[in-house]
Order: C-alpha cells, then structure tokens, then sequence
C-alpha cells in the first residue's frame, strides 16, 4: 500500500481534530473524525482523485466518511485548509500530536495543564515537569510527574529512529521509482532496511544503471524529497519529508555484491568479516575482495562468501554475534518464508476497538493468502475498547457461526483477548473460555509492577489450562513505551512446561517479542505464533514485519504455529 500524502495530511488534521473536540468535551464528533482519520491512512487510492472522480458523494462512499467530513475534505482540496481546524487551533493553540506521544497523557490531561500551567508542547510539559509544577495540579501527583518525565525521556531516546514498517511503503514506493529509469539494471535496499530491523536511522538504496547521472537527477527531485544534502554523479544523499535520510550509490557490475554485503550490514557482522578475510590473505571492502591488487570477488555476495568458506546468510541474522561461527554457519536454519504463514491468531474487529466488522476481517484475510484467522476481540476489563464479557462473548460466537457460511473460503475461528488481572486471574470464566477455538491472553493494565510480580501475574495466566497463547508478552511500543519489568527467561521456561504459545505480535510499533527472546524459546523448544493484531482490513500487511522479526530470531517454518495447516495447529494449542 502506497502512502498518498493528502490521505495522510488528511488523516493527521481528522485526529488532531479529534483530540481537540474531545478536550472541549464535545460528544460523539471526537469517534467520527477519528473512524475519519483511520479510513483515510488506510486507503489505497489517493482521495484527491477519488473526489475528482466523484465528487463529495464518491467520498461518502469511503468507509467511516459522513456528508460532514466529506465536505471538510473538499474543503481541504480546494482551499487548502478546513476552517474548523483553524478555529479550534486557535482555541486551544497546543501541539496534540508531540504531548500524546508521551505515554499516558491524553486528551483531559493534555487541556488541564494548557489551563493550569499553560503548557503548549514537549518543551514546556518537560521544563515544568522536572520543576516539581506537575504533582500539584488536582489529579495528578508525584507518580504521575514521574512517570511524565520517564515518558519524555524513552521519547528523547527512541525517537531518532523511525519504525520500519509505517515507513516501508514510503521506501518501496521510491524503489520502485528508481528500478523504472531508463538505464537502470537493478535496485536493492541496503542497511537496516534490507535487515528488516525493528526502526531504521536512514534509507540506503544501491543500484546498477548504465546512465548514473539520469538516475541522480531523478533521485534528488522526486516529491518524497525535502532537501538534498549532495548531488553527485554516482552518489546522492537527501532528506525526505517523511523525517529521515536517504542515500542513493550507483555502482559496477563487478563490485555491485561486495557494496551490497558492505552496505548492508551490520557493522558487527563486517568487522568479524573482514578479520576472517585478513586471516585468509584477502582484503575486503566496498568494492570487492582482494589478493593483493586482484580482484578475486564482488559480483555478488554469494561469491564472496563463498571465497571466505562461508555460506550466505540471510540479511535479517547479520548481527556479528554468532553466525558466522564455523558450526552455526555450516548448519545455518532454514529460516521461516514470508510465504508461509497460514493463518492469524489475533485480530479485532468493531464488536471492541477494531473499525471493519467480523465479515470484512474475513475477506480482507482471505484476499491476503491466510487460509484460517482467530477473532479475539478484547474483553471486559478495558473497558475503554466496550470489551466483551461473558454474555457478549458468547453472543459473539454466535455470530461467528452465521458470518462463516458467508465466507466459506477462510475458516473463522472463535477466540478472545482476554485481560490478565494484577493476580494473575482472567476476566472471562473457565466456563466460557473452554468454549473458544483460542484464548489468547494479554497484561493491559499496571504495568508498573516489581518483575517479581508481574512475572507471577502472567505465569499463572500461562498454568490456566484454557490459555493458548500470550499476546504481545512484554507490553512495549517501540518509540513510546519500554517493556514493563519481566523475567522473559522465566516466561519461556513455563510456556515449554505448560505448552502455551508465545506470541509475535507483527504490528509495526510492538514486534512483540524482540528476536533475541524468540531464538532463546527456539532453543528451550517453545512454539510461537505471528499475528497481525489487525484493527481494520488493511493491517494484514503487517504479518511481514512479525516474520523479519522471527528470522531475526532464527525461527523455522516448525517453530510457528500458524505456518501448519488448521487441524495441525489447533492439535499444537491446549
């Protein structure tokens, strides 16, 4: 999916619009630009064009867009602004977006302190927090100023770096751009972004074109592009509008695979390279490897390292810590395919926080290759989802069974998400439980527990024999929130014994769990799942992101629950 700029310029002013609408306490409008704002970042069609198609009432027929904001986005396109926009900005003149990413401000706490400390944006709400001005304000206290400042700091430290998979469109969309110039022999995306880590410092792009002057002039003046840092014959760097570098080499044939494995990366895995060349009486870099002043490799990669006596190893294990090890490198795993997954175990749908219904999930699925999903809705206790409870819960079962004769193509199974109290008990029954296909089961609230207790909370989630899986098992997002404090070791060790599965929650900001716990379960024989954990019909697209993130881990196809056919998998649960 191509991110269209208006869509997303669009999409941002809807929820800000939101957010200021709810701090004036304006009923139901807040929902509605919201469902607005989510409907237009996920669209795959730029909505400029589909107003100059139709006009306001082909933009009515865009899910979750009323005759209001169709008006407001025609507005938009032709004057460039939206007056209610204005007008609420000037009202409250706060920036929304910087004071929402601290984790745990929202809407009512963000207009309490623009009227008591008149706090505009992360600048101010940090000088006045680290004064002590934050506890005093009625509501809020010492734990929340300190949680604030916490907040602001895991912000300052993350936030150089952008999340890879809200990003990669972007970085796809350019690749594509360049691979269609005339002259260009090949293209390929090098460092972090070829590695497919978690969040990207920067783009590098390496490319092969017999006219590398048309292919710099096209680089440096494409619309993604903000301003340009240096425009030379073979090499360019920019910095585009969406935050971040990019760099752009047109290189050789004939050293075109050594600049690939430079560029690629990581730096740890180049330094244990190069001394296992030096070792061997070659000279490695950028531009091939070398016996003396001969070039002996370069085309490709595969050919230098096989010089070295070593197999190529896929991008995504290039970490400079064991893989290039004689024994690991002989018997590298076949990791798992971004072709093989079957089925999803984890998505929502608008019975709680999602915005497509059950039916449309279904579908959506289906178009993406998945052959089985699990619906898992949240429960009761996050109440600010509407999560079900028990009564619901079976309502909703119910109405699996009659969406699953509309949809005979895909299996739709019966699943929750269900809440982990601070105890350890759930808050659905046992009874109702048993009845599902899945359980999966998730830590929402009090996440500042001693590792201790949080530990044992979730422990005595996994030993309840009605529990399959546990979502997004350490609770972070990447760029906003760490992990809450848990012994990952021990976790592992429980799901072998009792044979819960641990999740890989594929949304972009969680990649839930981190590739460094996934190999430490591969090795104690633990299985996983990888789930989209889907909000609307767009986000299977994200199951990619969970699968670079179980490669990182050096899982197999064996090692995913959800890579077997429906009857196996499900013999693989409790």
């Amino acid at each position: 999916m191509l991110i269209y700029k208006l869509n997303e310029k669009l999409s941002r002013t809807f929820r800000e619009i939101s957010v200021l609408l709810e701090i004036k306490g304006v009923a139901f409008k807040p929902q509605a630009y919201e469902h607005a704002a989510y409907s237009l970042n996920s669209l795959d069609e730029d909505v400029a064009e589909i107003y100059d198609k139709g006009g306001i009432k082909a933009l009515e027929e865009i899910p979750g867009i009323g005759q209001g904001i169709a008006e407001k986005i025609e507005e938009y396109i032709k004057t460039g602004k939206i007056r209610e926009y204005i007008k609420l900005k000037k009202e409250f003149p706060v920036d929304i977006e910087s004071l929402r990413a601290v984790e745990g401000v929202g809407p009512k706490m963000i207009l309490k302190l623009y009227r008591k400390l008149g706090i505009k944006n992360l600048n101010q709400l940090e000088k006045f927090a680290k004064a002590r001005r934050l506890r005093n304000i009625e509501g809020m206290g010492v734990k929340t100023e300190e949680k604030i400042i916490h907040g602001i700091e895991f912000l300052k430290k993350s936030g150089s770096r952008m999340v890879l998979g809200f990003a990669m469109p972007v970085f796809r969309n350019i690749l594509d751009k360049i691979k269609g110039i005339d002259g260009v022999k090949t293209a390929e995306f090098a460092g972090s972004v070829r590695r497919m880590q978690e969040t990207v410092g920067d783009l590098d792009i390496l490319a092969i074109s017999t006219k590398p002057s048309k292919v710099m002039d096209f680089f440096v003046s494409m619309p993604e592009v903000e301003a340009v840092h240096a425009h030379g014959p073979t090499k360019s760097s920019v910095r585009l509008k969406i935050g971040i570098d990019a760099d752009l080499r047109v290189l050789s044939l004939e050293s075109f695979g050594a600049a690939l494995q430079y560029f690629t990366g990581d730096k740890y895995h180049n330094v244990r390279l190069r001394e296992i060349a030096t070792k061997l009486g070659y000279k490695l870099n950028e531009y091939g490897l070398y016996k003396g002043s001969r070039l002996i490799a370069g085309r490709t990669e595969e050919e230098i390292y096989d010089k070295l006596n070593l197999n190529w190893m896929p991008p995504e294990i290039r970490t400079g810590k064991d893989e290039l090890d004689p024994d690991n490198n002989k018997n590298l795993p076949d990791l798992i395919k971004y072709d093989d997954l079957r089925g999803d175990l984890q998505i929502q749908t608008d019975w709680t926080d999602g915005k497509n219904t059950i039916k449309e999930m279904a579908e959506a699925a289906q178009k993406n290759g998945l052959e089985y999903i699990c619906i898992t809705d949240h429960t009761k206790s996050l109440a600010m989802t509407g999560g079900s409870d028990d009564k619901r819960l079976i309502r909703q079962m119910v109405e699996i069974e009659k969406i699953q004769k509309q949809v005979p193509g895909i299996k739709v199974l019966k699943g929750a998400e269900v809440n982990i109290m601070k105890d350890g008990s759930l808050d659905i029954d046992d009874k109702t439980l048993a009845q599902l296909d899945v359980v999966g089961v998730a830590v929402h609230f009090n996440f500042n527990m001693s590792e201790e207790d949080m530990t044992g909370r979730i422990i005595r989630a996994m030993e309840n024999p009605n529990v399959d899986i546990i979502f997004h098992p350490t609770g972070r997002i990447i760029n906003k929130r760490p992990a809450y404090k848990v012994n990952v070791g021990e976790l592992l060790k429980v799901a072998k014994k009792t044979g819960t599965v641990m999740e890989i929650d594929a949304f972009p900001d969680r990649l839930d769990l981190k590739d460094e716990y996934i190999r430490k379960g591969i090795e104690m024989g633990v299985k996983f799942s990888i789930d989209s954990d889907a909000h609307n019909i767009n986000h299977f697209q994200y199951l990619e992101f969970g699968i670079a993130q179980a490669r990182r881990g050096w899982a197999t196809k064996a090692d995913v629950i959800n890579t077997y056919p429906l009857e196996e998998m499900l013999k693989l649960l409790k």
